[in-house]
């Protein structure tokens, strides 16, 4: 734009100042729509007084500088670089260049450029501008307040940036883009300026950003045409994150999202292609906006003609035969051409592990490999495939490094690394890398990344880097609660990556040795009628050489007997636990390395002193528990231990006692006849008192004989499966087993080391061994005999989806479904009378607290006794997993 100030009676000046306006228009450069005025004279200047020459130099004479800013006049002057005495052209690239100097600054509006006089070669100019508005305050409407400081962040708009149409501009696509996405179609932004005037020269305003983002779009109809072959709804369910109404459905959403939409038109299209239809293709797609506030998708598709595979042949492949590669590709001569599977079996790129052809050759050091499946022949709709291989070199690596361990000890971590520098490449030791970090639990399990460093295809060798980054691994209990009568605190310390050796260092307490992967654990539970103590050690790599792991655990458990009349424990009656364990745990390579055989030997003494319950028929005595446990378990779930997302955890033990009653010369049978005998007299009411005491008295006896050492075998057997069903979602199914049994039948099942079905399966303590097993949705131990059931079978099918897997806090949510039952004997098992249950629940893992949630669990069936199904209940989860 040039402005003149001309009188108009003067036509003939006018003439002149417009032609040469034109020539200035034409040879000055203007961008950001700049306006370059030049005012000749004042409005009574004549026209006989202009000279000009384009193509002569002038002297800059001086430049003074006008309008609303706070910066000096020779500061203005001096950034545009027109400085007094420079030579410029009459238009020029000197004027031109001052111009976008000040543009490009980006603090300043309205920039004009006058040339005020020219006397002989002496030209004066005069710059007219305004300083940009700084932001004030700014106000966000329309959004919860947690999101406003995100929505300022992600745009700059912090207090003092320079408010110009282009930040307004790209702030309204941005925020339009992203609700877009989220599906709120119809988003409106808008901003309003206030103009803030105070004492303070500089030009300010406060912005009122307007965010008004509708509601979310559904979507009523998904409507396809031009498709014969796949029916409208087998292509819907092709579309996994773009669904119309449907009331019945609870995982899938029908609101519209433009971004999944358009990843799920190119899902129609690999349907066709899964099909043999390679050449389907989407002609148009379109929206329709209902009156109802919904919108219609209606997508017409091209299906093409079918297509089936012809000769598949390998070049290039010298390392493996031809019938190796075929055995991997599993694709056939006459088979449905279906080139999504075609390409998952070349690379499968949603499985780090997957088993194709890729992953083949790099499993073998074949790194810098390359494969290329190439149509050579469509001739009849039959496709000719070449599969071009590339093998290059093997690759071997170079350098293996990590970083980020700040606490955790270098040969802690090298020696679960499967990648050792000189060893051939393989990718598989590098996906098993990362689990074995992750499992380790002192890293973040979703930040673990191998990273390739100085590939190098002409010599074959790269390095590697293992980033890891560390979370708290060390735990603390501490809580309090009124129960059984009374106050009960509980204290727990666990160190899940100790350090033993440094324990007599001081520079080691950071707060504590840590950094060798040595577990160390301490709790005190106690009240007024019980208290108990535990201490328990592992270190995994007994001897540093070889994964065997060395564990130990000592506890001791007093119980007091409760006084009906005072109300109170009567610490003259007790039962007294004490127990040790000594266990190792070896890590096996055959049948595969994901095999570990446990083993442990531990001892418990059960003393009682004037403890008469209706637990045992012996209130003063003590009973001995000597056992070895072996076990067996196999774990491949990946990566992260607390959310795994794959594989499975399988676990099978048996703890024996020594038989004694095969060495013993007692007569096990007698005892047994004379015990039945004893206990018709004790419940027959027509007894009298005396014989009845008599006979309890002596049945204690006898079975202080039989249980002064126990004998027994017990079983335990279960098994996880983890399926990543959709990309975040996992399904968890488990089944459970456990038998407790006898040597001697005339001897009998011990009444220690019991199941206890119903539940959380916490118990906050074992006077007998018993063990607590979790069926939701019913009260604890509620499953089972009073005596507790000697054979139990349990259920269960979970689904998780993620809310958080940051290393600060993992958050998942649960719904569940279980069925389980305990029996007293094999006459009673019946692995299809189940109690069952349903519901939901979410679970919280923090470093310094371990895992914490809650459940809400449905019980279907009525308890043991009653006529009526259970119904609800809630139960809190402290550090376990269901």
């Amino acid at each position: 734009m040039l402005l003149l100030n001309i009188k108009k009676e003067n036509d003939d000046l006018g003439k002149q100042v417009n032609k040469l306006a034109n020539i200035l228009l034409l040879k000055t450069y203007f961008k950001h729509c700049i306006s370059l005025i030049i005012i000749i004279g004042s409005i009574n200047i004549q026209a006989q007084e202009i000279t000009y020459n384009s193509d002569k130099k002038y002297v800059l004479g001086g430049v003074t500088v006008l309008g609303n800013s706070s910066f000096s006049e020779q500061t203005i002057i001096t950034y545009s670089g027109l400085s007094e005495g420079k030579e410029i052209t009459i238009p020029g690239e000197e004027i031109s260049n001052a111009i976008k100097k000040l543009w490009s600054s980006k603090l300043f509006s309205d920039i004009e450029i006058y040339v005020t006089k020219i006397e002989d070669n002496v030209a004066y100019l005069e710059i007219r501008l305004s300083d940009l508005p700084e932001l004030n305050e700014i106000k966000v409407n329309g959004v919860k307040k947690g999101k406003v400081e995100g929505i300022i962040k992600d745009n700059k708009l912090q207090k003092g940036v320079k408010v110009t149409e282009n930040l307004m501009t790209n702030t309204k696509n941005f925020l339009e883009t992203k609700y877009k996405k989220e599906g709120f179609v119809n988003t409106k932004i808008n901003f309003r300026t206030i103009e803030v005037k105070d004492s303070i020269q500089k030009a300010r305003v406060n912005l009122v950003l307007n965010i008004d983002k509708g509601e979310k779009v559904k979507i009523k109809n998904i409507v396809f045409n031009g498709n014969d072959v796949l029916s409208d709804k087998q292509l819907r369910k092709s579309m996994k994150n773009t669904k119309k109404i449907n009331r019945l459905r609870i995982l899938k959403r029908s609101k519209f999202i433009d971004s999944a939409y358009q990843k799920d038109l190119a899902s129609v299209v690999d349907k066709y292609k899964e099909n043999g239809y390679r050449d389907a293709r989407i002609l148009s797609d379109s929206v329709i906006i209902n009156d109802d506030k919904t919108i219609s998708l209606q997508i017409k598709v091209n299906e093409g003609e079918k297509y089936t595979f012809g000769n598949i042949s390998f070049i290039g492949n010298t390392v493996y035969t031809n019938q190796q590669l075929s055995r991997i590709l599993r694709i056939n001569k006459g088979d449905t051409y279906n080139g999504v599977l075609l390409q998952k079996r070349i690379a499968d790129n949603s499985k780090p592990d997957a088993d194709d052809i890729t992953n083949y050759y790099q499993n073998f050091g074949y790194l810098f490999s390359n494969i290329n499946p190439v149509e050579v022949g469509a001739e009849n709709n039959v496709i000719d495939m070449e599969i071009r291989i590339v093998e290059g070199k093997p690759a071997y690596f170079n350098n293996v490094t990590v970083v980020g361990n700040d606490k955790t000890n270098d040969h802690v971590i090298y020696r679960e690394i499967r990648t050792r520098p000189g060893q051939l490449y393989s990718k598989a030791n590098v996906v098993r890398t990362v689990r074995e970090l992750g499992q380790l639990g002192f890293f973040d399990a979703q930040e673990i990344a191998p990273n390739f460093i100085n590939p190098n295809p002409n010599e074959g060798t790269i390095d590697i880097e293992y980033s890891v980054k560390e979370t708290g691994s060390s735990q603390i209990e501490l809580q309090g609660g009124y129960g059984g009568g009374g106050f009960i605190g509980t204290l727990g310390l666990s160190f899940n990556n100790f350090s033993i050796k440094d324990i007599f260092k001081k520079d080691a307490y950071k707060p504590i040795p840590m950094g060798d992967g040595q577990k160390l654990a301490l709790r005190l539970q106690a009240s007024r009628f019980y208290q108990t103590y535990s201490f328990s050690f592992s270190e995994p790599w007994l001897g540093g050489k070889r994964p065997v792991q060395f564990s130990t655990s000592l506890s001791h458990t007093k119980q007091f007997l409760y006084n009906f009349q005072t109300r109170n424990a009567d610490k003259s009656k007790s039962f007294n636990i004490t127990g040790i364990t000594l266990g190792l745990a070896r890590r096996l390579s055959v049948p595969d390395d994901y095999f570990t055989l446990s083993q442990a030997i531990s001892f418990q003494r059960y003393d009682l002193n004037n403890y008469n319950t209706g637990l045992f028929t012996f209130g003063d005595g003590y009973a001995n528990n000597l056992s070895y446990t072996v076990g067996l378990n196999r774990n491949n779930t990946y990566n992260d231990p607390i959310y795994p997302t794959g594989g499975s955890n399988f676990d099978v033990r048996a703890k024996l006692s020594i038989p004694y009653s095969v060495f013993s010369k007692v007569d096990y049978t007698a005892l047994k006849e004379e015990r039945d005998g004893l206990i018709i007299i004790r419940d027959d009411a027509s007894q009298n008192s005396v014989n009845r005491t008599s006979a309890s008295t002596r049945i204690g006896e006898i079975d202080q004989e039989r249980y002064k050492w126990l004998e027994f075998y017990k079983i335990n057997f279960k098994a996880d499966w983890f399926t990543q069903v959709a990309k975040d979602l996992v399904l968890r199914p488990s089944a459970e087993f456990g038998f407790l049994g006898a040597y001697n039948n005339d001897r009998g099942v011990i009444p220690f080391e019991r199941f206890f079905l119903g539940g959380d399966g916490l118990g906050t303590y074992s006077l007998d061994g018993r063990e607590a097993i979790a069926l939701r949705g019913y009260p604890n131990q509620s499953l089972s005999s009073q005596d507790g059931g000697t054979i139990y079978n349990k259920f269960s099918l979970e689904l998780r989806y993620p809310i958080t897997l940051k290393a600060s806090a993992k958050i998942y949510a649960l719904t569940f479904l279980e069925g389980g039952a305990s029996y007293n004997s094999f006459k009673d098992y019946n692995p299809f009378q189940l109690y069952r249950s349903a519901g939901l629940g979410i679970r919280i893992f923090m470093p310094a607290f371990g895992l914490l949630g809650i459940d809400f669990g449905h019980g279907f069936d009525p308890l043991p006794g009653e006529i009526n199904k259970h119904g609800w209940e809630t139960h809190f989860i402290i550090g376990q997993q269901f």
